[in-house]
């Protein structure tokens, strides 16, 4: 309910919240067993100091009043469920998270260079870094369109990413639009000063070089035209991936239920 009442009174803190979250937990990897939610080590300035994570840092003060409400949640358990508590609340999926994860020493945090790259140089490069850094993590194809389909929310801010404007119209909605705009609209690259992305007919939406990929790339094009068609079959597979991201490398997590309308710790 404390996540819930934060995305009511400003939406534009639910994508911020998806993406501590995901940032979070996606420095897993299966090789070394290192990364991953468990530690909660994006709370330190390590970590935060990572490029991927440029304008999280303000995510985690946000949620500072609530561990100070409740003292009995660990960061990392936290983080990710303002993530879920946050996509339900922007009419997403109800995404299956389970409690139990220990706080750990700033030793933790991994090494930079674990999360996507946006641009990788070129299409056939972009798509190979994207299957290499998911599957350290252990996801397949149809994983990977589906957690981009959380691209439906936020936009980019070129004093983070460098990459500017929303992917889609309605940036605080959780819905399978994403995969829509990407099939239906013609995408070109955008003439200005920044890194290379792309931009729809009306110059108001945007998508980057690793969205681009998703629909010339044989074997994702295929997982984009199902959620295009079904937002039922994006939200299952969305909430599955999701949930199994949050919890790489961790272990004697229990099962714990939430709600976005009323709840101690949410």
């Amino acid at each position: 309910a404390d996540v819930a009442s934060l995305v009511r009174a400003d939406p534009d803190k639910g994508p911020t919240l998806v993406r501590l979250a995901w940032h979070s937990s996606g420095t897993y990897d299966r090789i070394s067993k290192t990364g991953g939610s468990g530690p909660g080590s994006i709370r330190f300035k390590e970590e935060l100091a990572h490029g991927a994570n440029a304008g999280l840092a303000k995510a985690v003060d946000w949620l500072e009043p609530i561990k100070k409400k409740h003292p009995a949640i660990s960061y990392a358990d936290l983080f990710t469920l303002a993530g879920v508590a946050a996509i339900r609340e922007m009419r997403g999926p109800t995404v299956p998270w389970s409690s139990g994860r220990v706080d750990g020493p700033a030793t933790a945090v991994t090494p930079d260079g674990r999360l996507p790259a946006a641009d990788k140089g070129s299409p056939k490069n972009t798509a190979a870094g994207l299957r290499e850094v998911f599957g350290r993590m252990g996801f397949s194809d149809k994983d990977i369109v589906a957690l981009s389909g959380a691209h439906a929310l936020g936009r980019c801010h070129p004093d983070a990413s460098g990459y500017t404007g929303p992917w889609t119209p309605t940036p605080t909605l959780f819905t399978n639009s994403y995969f829509a705009l990407l099939n239906n609209l013609k995408w070109t690259p955008k003439a200005w000063d920044g890194p290379l992305q792309y931009e729809d007919p009306s110059g108001k939406l945007m998508m980057l070089p690793s969205d681009l990929v998703l629909i010339e790339d044989p074997n994702f094009k295929k997982y984009v035209d199902l959620y295009a068609k079904d937002s039922g079959a994006f939200f299952k597979d969305f909430s599955a991936a999701f949930a199994t991201l949050l919890e790489l490398g961790t272990s004697n997590l229990t099962p714990t239920a939430y709600t976005t309308e009323r709840t101690a710790r949410g």
